[in-house]
């Protein structure tokens, strides 16, 4: 009817706006077959095989002139198609069409069977269009054609937006159906031409609207064949179901007609069967990471023992050929002849998103290639993992996280992280058997479960879970917080300090919950860590009090100090959950007496060696110089007199003199130590610790 043109890199390439001529009273020979055809019969996926559209030889010159006489029957004029004269250009060969040799007063007859075995087109396509566009082959109009009816035959070069004004430069019976043709043949791309027409691609779900209109909407059609993208290039809509249900009327504001009219006309005059095309049916369905599996069933009439190959497509997209050979007993019972041999069952990967799965039968004998069933809409997961947690505390010092987590991208466990307060508290692998989520997500496995077990402090604490994006698109995915109150399991227990002379004791009692063990006791003298002690001194009355513990937990350890006041603090060093404790602290004095008295210091001011400075003096023998022994890390390394020259040491004490320095070096290795240096007494007294230092050795 109407069509409009566009020239691109020196091709004619043709858009339709036609909505298509409503045919009405088209005379008896549409309504004797129009009992046999139903709007619902109608598939805009596949309005015409493509074996009958490109079909050049389907009529001969005899069989097209016999046509046209008995659809048109008298003429009213000579300008009918059965008796009038035409003229045809000739055409060399190009991409599209062999050559043409054109003539000044030709039949339309022999215009179209020559056109047709030129371009590959079928005759009968061309007598089809010539009904639908103007109405040329059947009825008033047939009968009595005008100038400009004939000017536009097949409606090419035509646009909407020309009021049905044509290029004169396509004008004509001739020209029309020569450029119609090789237009057909243009929009399947062939070699020698650019790949331009794409927009209604066969292998895919495509939007066709419903009309000119765009607010009419539009439908999504499987174009299956080239021959059905040819007819949506030149007439680019599709009925409406108001159109399909008054098939041989009139639908509503939103009805095109064009591509309707061609199907039901080709149908009612030329009765193309789909008898002998593969039928079945399909379903789909996600059934693991990034694919679906695909059942259903496939027969070919012509050949119902052998197996259908089944080409599976994406989107669009042709994923692979698939044989549909399983067995399904149920077809076989409804088609015996057939067997059961004919189901399919496969699967395909698509990855991840909404995909539209679509199937074609690859034809045997007789017949065209033909869709299988409706295509199938599946979404596939895919992106964030999915999953949940539970925490809970069933033992003191430890919290259990449980749950689930997958990513839909793989079938892989994901790695989760478990944080206790914002701080990691665990890493690991979501492995643990869980059929149930098996169950439910086919095809990922059983192995996605959570089941870790870590330490924790004692109280109330917040435990969240985060599953890793492991492949494919997404992200980290929080599976859950929750608020959980952990039993404590740091050591406990005290201490006190007695005194007896310059002697310190230290008393008292350590449990830790998690190990019937004797715990170590840190202990600290004027804020220096002198060394550990191990709790095992026994105390009959912890036991009582803790008879699952036993009784071999008490503290009991003594140093020899100097003179003067001091602070001694006990640690118990935790096992397991829980942390280090802090069982107290003691200040007391050591007042004067026969052991010695003195200081230390301790430094390194030289790489791998520590230097020791300081004075002791023993009251009982003040001229004599000590001996000095001094530990490193708790190991003796140094022992020798305290007699270097400490002038200030002899004016404090001018009875001793000034021969009571400490000058001690040893090598230590790099890092922190501690050091510890000991008077050792002569005659009334005790050894008498001179102090401790914390030294970091370069």
């Amino acid at each position: 009817m109407k069509k409009v043109i566009a020239m691109l890199a020196s091709v004619l390439a043709v858009s339709s706006v036609l909505v298509g001529v409503q045919l009405s009273g088209a005379g008896a020979p549409e309504d004797d077959r129009a009992s046999a055809l139903s709007g619902s019969q109608f598939d805009p996926g596949n309005i015409i095989p493509d074996s009958e559209f490109y079909n050049g030889g389907g009529m001969n010159e005899t069989q097209v002139q016999t046509f046209l006489n008995a659809q048109i029957g008298t003429c009213s004029s000579s300008s009918c198609l059965n008796v009038g004269r035409y003229s045809l250009n000739s055409h060399g060969a190009d991409a599209m069409c062999n050559a043409v040799t054109g003539g000044s007063s030709l039949t339309a007859a022999q215009i179209i069977t020559r056109v047709g075995a030129a371009c590959g087109i079928n005759p009968k396509v061309i007598i089809v269009t010539l009904q639908k566009e103007q109405a040329l082959v059947n009825g008033g109009t047939a009968r009595n054609p005008s100038a400009g009816i004939l000017a536009r035959a097949m409606g090419y070069a035509c646009p909407d937006s020309a009021n049905g004004g044509c290029d004169p430069a396509y004008s004509g019976v001739g020209n029309q159906v020569y450029w119609a043709s090789w237009q057909w043949k243009r929009y399947g791309n062939p070699a020698g031409t650019s790949n331009y027409f794409t927009w209604f691609a066969p292998g895919g779900n495509r939007n066709v609207q419903y009309n000119p209109n765009a607010a009419c909407g539009t439908k999504s059609v499987y174009i299956q064949n080239k021959a059905t993208a040819a007819l949506y290039y030149y007439t680019p809509y599709t009925p409406n179901q108001a159109a399909l249900n008054n098939l041989y009327g009139t639908g509503d504001s939103c009805s095109a007609y064009g591509n309707r009219n061609f199907w039901r006309l080709y149908n009612d005059w030329f009765g193309v069967s789909t008898a002998d095309n593969p039928f079945g049916g399909i379903d789909a369905k996600q059934f693991g990471p990034g694919y679906v599996q695909v059942g259903g069933w496939a027969i070919d009439p012509n050949a119902q023992t052998q197996a259908v190959q089944i080409q599976w497509y994406s989107d669009g997209q042709l994923l692979g050929t698939l044989p549909a050979n399983a067995s399904r007993p149920d077809v076989g019972r409804r088609y015996p002849g057939a067997g059961n041999n004919h189901g399919i069952l496969s699967t395909l990967t698509v990855g991840g998103g909404t995909h539209t799965i679509c199937a074609v039968g690859v034809n045997i004998g007789s017949g065209s290639n033909a869709q299988i069933g409706a295509c199938q809409t599946v979404d596939v997961m895919t992106g964030t993992p999915i999953g949940g947690m539970d925490a809970s505390s069933k033992t003191a010092g430890q919290v259990t996280v449980n749950g689930w987590t997958i990513d839909p991208d793989t079938a892989a466990p994901v790695v989760v992280d478990v944080y206790v307060d914002d701080v990691m508290a665990s890493r690991t692998t979501a492995n643990a058997s869980r059929p149930d989520v098996g169950r439910r997500y086919v095809n990922y496995g059983d192995g996605h479960g959570i089941d870790t077990t870590f330490p924790a402090t004692g109280g109330s604490h917040q435990v969240c879970a985060y599953a890793f994006n492991t492949a494919g698109p997404g992200t980290t995915k929080t599976l859950g917080c929750q608020t959980v109150t952990v039993g404590d399991t740091s050591p406990f227990g005290g201490m006190d300090v007695k005194t007896n002379g310059s002697t310190a004791t230290v008393n008292g009692w350590t449990i830790d919950p998690d190990t019937k063990n004797p715990l170590q006791v840190r202990i600290a003298i004027d804020g220096v860590q002198v060394g550990t002690t191990t709790a095992n001194t026994p105390r009959a009355d912890v036991g009582r009090r803790y008879p699952t513990a036993g009784p071999n937990h008490g503290i009991n350890v003594s140093y020899d100090l100097r003179p003067g006041a001091h602070t001694i603090c006990a640690t118990a060093v935790n096992v397991a959950g829980g942390s280090d404790k802090a069982l107290g602290c003691a200040t007391f004095t050591i007042a004067s007496s026969s052991s010695p008295f003195g200081g230390m210091d301790a430094a390194s001011t030289t790489p791998g060696r520590v230097q020791v400075n300081g004075w002791t003096i023993d009251p009982d023998q003040q001229q004599t110089a000590l001996r000095v022994d001094t530990y490193l890390d708790g190991v003796g390394v140094a022992s020798g007199p305290a007699n270097a020259s400490r002038s200030d040491v002899g004016r404090a004490y001018p009875a001793a003199g000034p021969l009571h320095g400490i000058n001690q070096s040893f090598a230590a290795r790099a890092g922190s130590h501690t050091v510890c240096s000991y008077a050792i007494n002569v005659g009334a007294g005790k050894n008498v610790l001179l102090g401790c230092q914390a030294v970091t050795v370069k």
